[in-house]
């Protein structure tokens, strides 16, 4: 986590907030005191402006669209935004960049990227896995057919079949640490003959991950963030300003890569990530806030044990507790109480793989765009300094 001499990382998000925005004018002239020299570019600072306020309107989002997929469109355009301005810096001030120390700045920046390119990688496959969780909640809507057919005890035992294979899929694939491995008894496992009743022959992972079984996400983002290191003084003057877009740029990256493994499933995901937020650029408040806003929403008690902070996945689990406790709490014949229970639970269902279904295709292209953009701008980056790829 972000390592910081404030104590407003352990605040709740609205007092953190207040501090910052107008209740906090020492920490404010704090940070004021520890600014590095300021750079003399009017293109640096437009630079740094655009950081600001594209992650500014990112950290102000309400609580109903924090870390939704519309929110998460955002961030990965804001990405995509500062990573088209910094091109045009490199391309601009070439010459500079090929001399030292910024060369070496500038080859570091470029080996990262390889390392963001294994995320890019991961959170797609963090879609796919999204995708076939909503390919089994059709089936357990399938089981109730259409609103003109008779729920019965048939429709109840197909819906508890679906629900069973549903989860043997989510088993697979979070884990250990996740929400469905914690309410085995609500997916039918009441004993070991059920568990053998359900389980289809054959069954086996449901997912192939694109990275190796070995590779984490948490050791990758940590061996990213580990280099990410505000310029000092001297470098930023012996590089005439060029070593603060080449810093923001990295840290925009990094972070931007922490917040979407923490958002989509990932392959060994965690958020105990150790970095510095900076507290010398101007851009650095919007990324606190985001900051403790998302750990925020990790230590809510429904959501410690999720394999994803996206509020689609919070939706998507809570709608399967609830048709999973309304099937397990059954009891033949079926109650009319019952039948309108499962009615409202199905319909709860439908709306969450719509959202779903309408969101996973947009979001992977954003990821491939995010994947080609950083390609492109490593091999341009690395002609530039003469180097082949």
């Amino acid at each position: 986590m972000p390592s910081t001499d404030s104590p407003g990382l352990s605040m709740p998000f609205a007092t953190f907030r207040r501090s910052v925005f107008g209740l906090g004018n020492d920490r404010i002239h704090s940070l004021e005191s520890n600014r590095s020299p300021p750079v003399q570019n009017t293109e640096f600072e437009s630079f740094q402006n655009k950081v600001f306020k594209r992650f500014h309107d990112l950290s102000i989002a309400k609580a109903d669209e924090f870390l939704s997929l519309t929110w998460i469109s955002k961030l990965l355009d804001a990405l995509i935004d500062c990573q088209e301005e910094f091109r045009v810096l490199l391309c601009k001030y070439k010459v500079d960049m090929a001399k030292p120390p910024l060369d070496k700045m500038i080859s570091d920046y470029f080996e990262r990227s390889i390392k963001a390119l294994d995320i890019c990688n991961a959170t797609r496959d963090g879609v796919d896995m999204i995708r076939l969780w909503n390919k089994h909640l059709d089936m357990v809507l399938s089981a109730f057919g259409s609103q003109q057919r008779i729920i019965g005890e048939g429709t109840f035992r197909r819906a508890r079949k679906a629900l069973t294979e549903l989860a043997l899929v989510m088993l697979d694939d979070k884990g250990s640490g996740s929400v469905v491995s914690h309410r085995n008894k609500s997916f039918g496992w009441h004993n070991k003959g059920k568990e053998q009743h359900y389980r289809l022959p054959g069954h086996s992972r449901s997912l192939s991950w694109s990275v190796s079984h070995s590779w984490s996400a948490t050791k990758q983002l940590q061996s990213i963030a580990n280099t990410v290191v505000p310029p000092r003084a001297h470098e930023i003057t012996e590089t005439k300003g060029l070593a603060v877009p080449v810093f923001t740029m990295s840290f925009v990256h990094m972070f931007v890569l922490w917040a979407l493994v923490a958002a989509i499933p990932c392959q060994d995901r965690s958020l105990q990530i150790h970095f510095s937020i900076p507290r010398q650029f101007s851009w650095s408040t919007p990324f606190y806030l985001i900051h403790v806003r998302i750990m925020d929403e990790s230590k809510k008690r429904d959501r410690r044990s999720s394999i994803g902070l996206l509020q689609e996945i919070y939706q998507l689990e809570s709608s399967v507790r609830r048709i999973t406790d309304i099937v397990d709490s059954a009891h033949f014949p079926i109650t009319e109480e019952q039948k309108e229970e499962a009615k409202l639970a199905v319909k709860e269902i439908t709306l969450v793989c719509e959202a779903c279904k309408d969101g996973m295709d947009p979001l992977e292209r954003q990821i491939r765009e995010v994947f080609r953009k950083i390609m492109s701008s490593r091999i341009e980056g690395l002609a530039i300094l003469g180097r082949e790829d």
